[in-house]
């Protein structure tokens, strides 16, 4: 029995566009089929084992004929998968899709559009240009910039987009450019109607600059611009510089490294892209179950005898309670137990699980953890504490020396994940990167560990280095690097606002 296949519009670069029905698909497709300009982010949404086929043509470079991606999706689609075809901004415009639509009905496949933001409106409003306007432009045409280069004659009819003086929208027209406004000039438009180019519209890469017909490529060419360029034409250009919102963002356009573990990743990625930044993956960290579960299988079977159970990261709360439902129990073993927990990233996946937290210490460190149990009765107090294989013996030393007794199982370790160093190091030396991030001490030593050590400090002399908090910013130092960025409050979010008012700070010099 045949399959299905969904055209499904991936939106225009920023993940969070995809609509919840191209979702849906993505999380029940066998089979992945995807474009240059669909975002590769949204397949981390695709079930374990989905196949997924890069067919993407970028600028000349094609890899793969149409005719070829359309017999694909069917042959896939003939063998009972559920096949998406995920098509960068809208499948119905200028996408093809609805060629690759006419030949799945053909071959009596059945298939649904799930329709996308398209880049023609969503560039122009990221970069603050409203397509319509009441008091400018009350119509707006779509324009391909690349017609079928088969066709014995141009559709575009030049000298009727000149009577209604709407805003005008090239798609993929980055090549075509100076025939555009060669055109429109032709055709009656005036040397100063406003013109916007977007490159990589909605993405934290973004580029836009504004001019008018008859300098507008003056300017692209200083800007080095190159495709995927949307070109916007019309008065509502000039909305621009007051509704410019995106590329206002306080980390709009800085290229942040982050080092964190790539399980932790996500959560600090999402936080920089919503200030701007362009976030860059170089996970120093890899987190994997403890050698042997023996230690905390035994600590589970004697939950009950803890007076305190201690979590010092999201990591430890993830291991440990993953190990607990592995034995067939829940979280009622925990009943009589005193939850602590060390920041509030920490606490929130403690609570997640329907645990209520009884200490979050103010200061989000060993030492804030040690004040706030200082101030109770800690001796003949028997302490649970998950934790890396690795880590700092500050909190078990002091509980002892406070007379308590503290119990420590290894609920999972760090190891260094295989990562080719040698791209880095070119993208950084290229001046790619303007901070880089440290999140843990740990992650420090594992990132100086990939380059050489007489190197680092020399190798990140252009770019600013970011700290979370004083035991990180230590860790550093120690490797001779200067730490420009460090928080009050050493959480993920604090470090983001540290590092926007950093470069606000710069820029108000």
């Amino acid at each position: 029995m045949a399959g299905k296949v969904y055209l499904v519009g991936a939106g225009p670069g920023d993940p969070g566009l995809l609509t919840l029905k191209g979702l849906e698909a993505i999380k029940e497709a066998d089979c992945i089929i995807y474009d240059f300009l669909a975002n590769s982010r949204l397949l981390e949404h695709a079930k374990a084992g989905v196949e997924t086929i890069y067919v993407g043509k970028k600028g000349s470079q094609k890899t793969i004929e149409q005719e070829e991606i359309n017999r694909l999706i069917i042959e896939k689609a003939k063998k009972g998968k559920t096949v998406v075809r995920l098509k960068g901004g809208d499948p119905f415009i200028f996408g093809r899709g609805g060629e690759e639509a006419e030949e799945l009905s053909a071959a009596g496949i059945a298939f649904e559009i799930v329709p996308g933001v398209t880049s023609a409106i969503a560039a122009p409003a990221y970069a603050g240009i409203p397509l319509t306007h009441r008091d400018l432009s009350s119509a707006v045409t779509f324009i391909t910039g690349q017609e079928n280069p088969l066709k014995e004659r141009t559709n575009i009819a030049w000298d009727r987009l000149s009577t209604g003086r709407g805003t005008l929208v090239f798609l993929m027209g980055w090549k075509s450019l100076p025939l555009i406004t060669k055109k429109l000039l032709e055709n009656g438009w005036p040397p100063s109607t406003p013109v916007a180019l977007i490159r990589w519209g909605t993405m934290t890469k973004q580029v836009s600059c504004a001019g008018t017909l008859d300098n507008i490529i003056g300017l692209a060419k200083r800007l080095d611009l190159k495709p995927p360029v949307i070109t916007v034409v019309g008065d509502v250009v000039n909305l621009r510089e007051r509704l410019n919102w995106f590329e206002s963002k306080p980390l709009f356009g800085k290229r942040i490294l982050v080092t964190r573990a790539l399980e932790q990743a996500g959560d600090f990625t999402r936080v920089l892209e919503k200030e701007g930044a362009e976030p860059i993956s170089f996970p120093t960290i890899k987190t994997v179950a403890p050698q042997s579960w023996k230690p905390v299988d035994r600590a589970i079977k004697r939950l009950s005898t803890y007076d305190w159970a201690i979590f010092t990261s999201v990591n430890g709360v993830k291991y440990f309670f993953d190990r607990l439902y592995k034995l067939g129990l829940d979280v009622r073993e925990l009943k009589g137990v005193k939850i602590c927990a060390v920041g509030p990233m920490t606490a929130k996946a403690v609570e997640r699980l329907g645990i209520k937290v009884d200490l979050t210490p103010k200061e989000f460190k060993a030492e804030g953890l040690l004040d706030a149990l200082g101030k109770r009765s800690i001796k003949g107090k028997k302490f649970l504490l998950a934790r890396a294989t690795k880590a700092r013996e500050i909190i078990p030393d002091e509980i002892k020396r406070l007379g308590g007794r503290i119990h420590i199982v290894p609920a999972y370790r760090t190891v260094k994940p295989s990562k080719e160093a040698a791209g880095l190091k070119e993208m950084i030396t290229s001046g790619g990167v303007d901070v880089v991030t440290f999140t843990s001490a740990s992650t420090v030593t594992n990132f100086a560990a990939a380059f050489k050590k007489s190197e680092l400090p020399g190798l990140l002399k252009d770019c600013k280095v970011a700290c979370i908090g004083p035991i990180t910013a230590e860790a550093a130092r120690k490797y001779g690097l200067s730490v420009d960025i460090m928080p009050n409050d050493y959480t993920i979010p604090a470090l983001t606002r540290a590092m926007a008012e950093y470069f606000k700070r710069s820029h108000d010099k």
